[in-house]
C-alpha cells in the first residue's frame, strides 16, 4: 500500500439528532455571528428550522443559492458577508449550497478574484470557520476538499481543489433529509452511489477508501428505493445519509473518474443537476470500464448482493451494469440524454469538453480518447 494522506472535515458528528450539537460547535469555534448559506428549496421546506432554533432570532440567512451556482452567485454572497462582519459560516443544503459556502469561506479569507481559485491548490488559506450540514444524501461535499462552480463563459463546470475547503465540522443527521423531494432523493442518491463505485474503481484507491466505498454501496443500494418510495422512512434515510458520508470520504481521497468527467459538460452546457448528470452517464461508463476492472466489478456485485456462484467475472460484471441500470429506472432516472432535449449534433462538442477534464479522467481504470468519449455519449443518447 502506497503512502496516502486521508482528508476529511475536522470533526464528524452523525446520527439522528446530531444537529442538536450545533450550539456547542459554535461555542468551540468561537462563532458569535454566523452567516447561514442555503437554497430556496431548503428554506421553504422547513428543514432549516432544526438549525435556526439554535441561533439568535436575527441571524442572517442567505437563501439564494441556485442549483449549479456560478461565480456571480458567490460574489453576491461575499458582498453581503463582508458588509456585516460575520465571523463564521453554516452551510445548510445540498452540494450547491455547501460548495458555495466552502468557496465563500476561502474567498472571504484572501484577496483576489474567485476565478483565480480554480484548479488545484490555488487557495492560500482560510480563517473563517465553516460548519456543513447536508440536507441531501448526497454529494459528500461536507467532507471533501473540492467545490464545483459553473463557468457560463465556457459552459463548463470547474473545480476548486484545496484542503482549505474542508469544513471544520460536518453534521450529518438523517432528519435533515426527510423533506428532500423524490426527484432530488433519486438523483442525489445515485450520485452518492457513483462516488462509492468510482472511488472503488479509481487507480488511486487504497485499503482505507476501499473499505469506505464497499460499506457505502452496501448501505445505499438497498436503501435508495425505500427512501424514494417513502420519504418518511427514517431508517432508509439514515442508511442513505451514512452511505453518502462514507462515499464522500472514499472519493474525497481516491477520486472519481469518467462518470463525473462526462457529466461536467452536461451540467455546464445544459444545466442538468450534478446528480442527474452522473446518474444518466453511470451505466454507460460502467459498461466501458468493465473490461479493465472485472475483479473489482465482481467485488461490487458481491457488496450489493448479486449472485456469483458458477459465473464468470465477465458475466458477474455485466449483471452489475444491468442491476445499476435497473436501479436508475426504479427511481425514475431518465434513460437517455435525448430526454433532456440535448441535441445529438452537440455530442462532438460535449466530447471535446469532457476530454479536457483530465483531473478526473486520469483516475479512471480505462483510458479514454476524445473519440471514446464521443462513443459513450452516443450510447447514452
Amino acid at each position: 500500500m502506497q503512502v496516502s494522506h486521508f482528508k476529511s472535515a475536522g470533526r464528524l458528528i452523525t446520527g439522528q439528532g446530531a444537529t442538536a450539537s450545533l450550539k456547542d460547535e459554535l461555542l468551540r469555534l468561537n462563532i458569535r455571528k454566523p452567516f447561514v448559506v442555503t437554497d430556496p428549496g431548503v428554506y421553504q421546506s422547513g428543514a432549516l428550522e432544526h438549525i435556526l432554533c439554535q441561533l439568535d432570532k436575527d441571524v442572517a440567512v442567505y437563501k439564494d443559492i441556485p442549483p449549479e451556482p456560478e461565480i456571480e452567485v458567490i460574489e453576491n454572497c461575499l458582498a453581503e458577508f463582508n458588509a456585516n462582519a460575520f465571523d463564521g459560516i453554516i452551510a445548510v443544503g445540498g452540494g450547491s449550497a455547501i460548495d458555495s459556502a466552502k468557496v465563500l469561506a476561502v474567498a472571504a479569507s484572501q484577496q483576489g478574484e474567485i476565478a483565480s481559485l480554480f484548479g488545484t491548490d490555488q487557495v492560500k488559506g482560510r480563517h473563517i470557520p465553516l460548519i456543513a450540514i447536508p440536507t441531501t444524501a448526497g454529494t459528500g461535499s461536507e467532507v471533501t476538499n473540492i467545490a464545483i462552480l459553473s463557468d457560463p463563459a465556457e459552459q463548463l463546470k470547474k473545480g476548486i481543489v484545496s484542503d482549505y475547503l474542508l469544513p471544520d465540522v460536518a453534521i450529518v443527521s438523517p432528519e435533515m433529509t426527510l423533506s428532500c423531494p423524490k426527484s432530488v432523493t433519486a438523483a442525489s442518491g445515485i450520485d452518492a452511489l457513483v462516488h462509492a463505485i468510482e472511488s472503488y474503481l479509481s487507480v488511486h484507491a487504497n485499503a482505507v477508501t476501499d473499505a469506505l466505498a464497499i460499506k457505502a454501496m452496501q448501505l445505499i443500494y438497498p436503501a435508495l428505493p425505500k427512501a424514494y418510495a417513502r420519504g418518511d422512512n427514517i431508517q432508509a434515510r439514515e442508511h442513505m445519509a451514512t452511505g453518502s458520508l462514507l462515499a464522500g470520504l472514499a472519493f474525497g481521497n481516491a477520486g472519481v473518474g469518467a462518470v463525473h468527467a462526462l457529466a461536467y459538460p452536461l451540467g455546464g452546457r445544459y444545466h442538468l443537476s450534478h446528480g442527474l448528470s452522473n446518474a444518466v452517464m453511470l451505466p454507460h461508463v460502467l459498461q466501458w470500464n468493465l473490461m479493465a476492472s472485472r475483479e473489482r466489478f465482481t467485488d461490487i456485485a458481491a457488496a450489493i448482493g448479486l449472485p456469483s456462484h458458477g459465473r464468470s467475472q465477465q458475466d458477474i460484471g455485466q449483471s452489475l451494469v444491468d442491476a445499476i441500470t435497473t436501479l436508475c429506472r426504479e427511481v425514475e432516472i431518465p434513460a437517455r440524454l435525448r430526454e433532456f432535449s440535448i441535441q445529438e449534433n452537440d455530442i462532438p462538442l460535449l466530447a471535446k469538453e469532457a476530454s479536457k477534464v483530465t483531473r478526473l479522467l486520469n483516475n479512471n481504470p480505462r483510458a479514454l480518447s476524445e473519440s471514446d468519449i464521443e462513443r459513450i455519449y452516443r450510447a447514452a443518447y
